[in-house]
């Protein structure tokens, strides 16, 4: 009882003979050296707010203010982007919420009291909320009626809630027909939306003032939708009329512009104008990791390594980026959750490599392009109910941010945040790996067949939990003193590994959550079974009695020390058999 009690404060007998054969393991290495090694880096806090954004679309208030407690804070993500908080048209598609009748913060979403207790219940959390905001244009011309919150509109520009008037409208009424002409893009239709005229000093005021009341209501910044839709120069005017209004540093205020490139295009309308004010979509990453995944990996044309590397993309600092959002995966240009793994293998990829700001997009399963939020009514979307299976049917909610592969890598960005890509090496046709400084390691297996692989990185030897694969560490590998490790990567899997994450200090039970979609419940126990932590154990215990056994040669111990050790290497093999 008392060798218990003792062992206790070390996670117990196993822990207790783990630590102890780490320890001798660093012990023998160092011997054997002249000079220290540097020590082990920390992990990232996990109450430390990261820059990962999750894409909430069309999840009313209620159920993002649930998800802040229970998920977003808890697993390290930055912030949490929303769908458009203001009135809209009535409806049950989701485009419906990107075409407002008033800036009233009652919404097919939830009312302006639930916004507000959202965003302190996030706020709590230690998850900024970003609003998405809808300031290019109101409803369409072919509409007309009431909004969701019963305010009158109509289809000649008659807005009476905010109010506008036909004569707060460009005066073209044609829809975009020439991208290479910036004063049809800027001036026109955008689909048949009545179009905004921003150059006007009233409409600027306006909008300013409805994001005015979203940062008082507490938000964190902003996705500024349809912005190419808007000139840089009417951007630069809006955004310092918010700063008037609110007497607040910008500079401390998220501001993220959609603005679609295309080296076609006028040049008016290229992402660099409107670096200014803010940061800009980079779909070009979207595009890449489709092409990349869908073929290999490692092509020297559009492969992974290409990522962020043409001087025409916008700097990592600047870019906002994601394997998918709302409008991509219904336009067939970027992987979507119908691809399975890649589309898991793509999102680890992003959260691992450091190009641009990530976002995770968590939407829900559909059949028609149109389909809105599961259960949603023309004019309310009921709270989201996550799964309890993973067979992904149409009408139902992904919940993504709670799939085990996601949580796993939303840990491995923050804790390798601000260090370098580092060990860049192809392992054969569509299986790669790299590291991020000596803080973590991914290597993916993008093939459709099963690779053994010795991966080399320069993580400091030790068990690590694989978060890729179990949400409870039960995949596990070893890294040796120089710095490799031997793997089984099954077809369509990975391995992720982090400083900090390692069986001693993991505190997840499940291996995998109920949202997981079947086939990774199915890869998870492959990968498990290919990278048991047993194992990696066993082959830490192998290692550590080589370097012992090398120490005593090279370094000349006394017979003393020598015996020392292999003592207490004795009582862990002792301890660890006790246990099993």
């Amino acid at each position: 009882m008392r060798i218990w009690a003792k062992a206790r404060g070390f996670g117990g007998l196993a822990g207790l003979a783990r630590k102890m054969t780490a320890a001798f393991a660093s012990l023998a290495a160092a011997l054997a050296s002249a000079s220290m090694l540097p020590p082990a880096p920390s992990a990232v806090a996990a109450e430390q707010r990261g820059d990962v954004i999750v894409i909430a679309f069309q999840t009313n208030w209620n159920s993002v203010a649930r998800e802040c407690a229970e998920t977003y804070g808890p697993e390290g993500v930055g912030f949490v982007q929303v769908s458009p908080p203001q009135e809209s048209i009535t409806g049950t598609q989701w485009w419906t919420s990107y075409q407002p009748v008033s800036y009233r913060l009652d919404s097919k979403l939830g009312t302006e009291s639930e916004f507000k207790d959202m965003v302190e219940e996030c706020r709590a959390a230690g998850v900024g909320v970003i609003a998405d905001v809808v300031i290019n244009h109101m409803a369409g011309a072919d509409r007309s009626g009431m909004g969701v919150a019963g305010s009158s509109f109509d289809g000649s520009g008659d807005f009476p809630a905010v109010p506008y008037t036909a004569a707060n409208f460009h005066d073209c009424i044609q829809n975009v027909s020439n991208y290479r002409d910036a004063d049809n893009v800027q001036n026109c239709r955008l689909t048949g939306l009545q179009d905004l005229d921003t150059g006007q000093e009233y409409v600027r005021g306006r909008l300013a003032e409805y994001m005015a009341e979203l940062l008082d209501l507490g938000v964190a910044g902003f996705r500024v939708d349809a912005v190419k839709h808007i000139s840089a120069d009417d951007m630069v005017a809006i955004k310092s009329e918010l700063a008037r209004r609110t007497n607040v540093d910008l500079d401390d205020v998220l501001f993220e512009q959609e603005v679609i490139g295309s080296a076609s295009e006028a040049k008016e309308i290229q992402p660099s104008n409107y670096l200014r004010t803010g940061k800009v979509s980079e779909f070009n990453v979207n595009v890449r990791l489709k092409e990349a995944f869908d073929g290999d990996i490692n092509s020297s044309s559009f492969g992974l390594a290409r990522i962020g590397a043409s001087a025409s993309w916008v700097e990592s600092d600047k870019a906002a980026v994601w394997v998918t959002n709302w409008d991509t995966e219904r336009n067939g240009s970027a992987l979507t959750y119908k691809d399975g793994a890649k589309y898991l293998l793509a999102n680890a990829f992003l959260l691992a490599y450091g190009y641009g700001q990530p976002h995770l997009y968590s939407g829900y399963y559909f059949g028609d392009a149109d389909d809105g939020a599961p259960g949603a009514t023309a004019t309310a979307v009921v709270d989201m109910v996550c799964p309890e299976n993973g067979d992904e049917a149409d009408g139902t909610w992904q919940c993504a941010q709670r799939w085990t592969a996601i949580r796993g890598m939303i840990g491995f960005h923050n804790a390798v945040s601000g260090t370098e890509v580092v060990d860049w090496r192809e392992y054969g046709e569509n299986v790669v790996g790299f590291g991020r400084g000596e803080i973590g390691y991914l290597a993916v297996n993008n093939s459709d067949a099963p690779v053994t692989r010795t991966f080399a990185t320069s993580m400091p030897a030790g068990v690590y939990c694989n978060v890729y694969a179990s949400g409870d560490c039960s995949a596990a590998v070893f890294v040796k003193a120089d710095g490799t490790f031997e793997a089984t990567l099954p077809a369509g899997s990975a391995v992720a590994v982090y400083a900090g994450a390692t069986p001693d200090d993991w505190s997840g039970k499940r291996r995998v959550n109920s949202a997981d979609p079947d086939w990774f419940v199915a890869s998870a126990v492959e990968m498990a079974a290919a990278q048991p932590t047993a194992q990696a154990d066993a082959v830490m215990d192998g290692e550590t009695a080589e370097a012992i056994e090398e120490t005593s040669r090279s370094a000349g111990l006394s017979v003393v020390v020598l015996a020392a050790a292999m003592l207490l290497v004795a009582v862990a093999a002792r301890v660890r058999r006790f246990v099993s």
